[in-house]
């Protein structure tokens, strides 16, 4: 519902802008798959938070002004029109998770896959439903 609220807010010109720089931002991230095939980034800012948390209020000294930032770095692969994967790359020293995204290029949907199965077939647990 915010977001649906804070859309209706939006004027013509921000919208305008909006999908301007969203374009920028395609276009950056085409040119990086220019020199490689693929990006790996953090699947989120933090580690898991207790469940009374709405959402951490900072995170690395960082005021958080909303719940979408303390996971704004999901929507770089979405923001960009790419194919992403989240894979588990461990825990922290209180067993919670942490995971990492793998962004492909547009219609790099296998190669992401490939890629993220390569990764698991690595890892020293079981990866997947069990």
């Amino acid at each position: 519902v915010w977001e649906v609220e804070q859309a209706m807010r939006l004027t013509a010109p921000q919208v305008h802008a909006a999908t301007v720089r969203r374009s920028a931002w395609h276009r950056t991230l085409l040119s990086i798959f220019d020199r490689f095939d693929l990006v790996a980034l953090p699947t989120a800012q933090v580690f898991p938070f207790e469940v009374a948390t709405h959402w951490p209020r900072e995170v690395a000294g960082r005021a958080m002004d909303s719940y979408h930032r303390w996971m704004q770095v999901s929507a770089f692969a979405t923001l960009g029109g790419c194919p992403a994967l989240n894979v588990p790359v461990g825990f922290d020293g209180k067993s919670r998770p942490m995971g990492m995204q793998l962004i492909g290029p547009p219609r790099g949907d296998l190669a992401v896959l490939r890629a993220g199965a390569a990764y698991e077939a690595t890892l020293p647990w079981q990866a997947g439903a069990s």
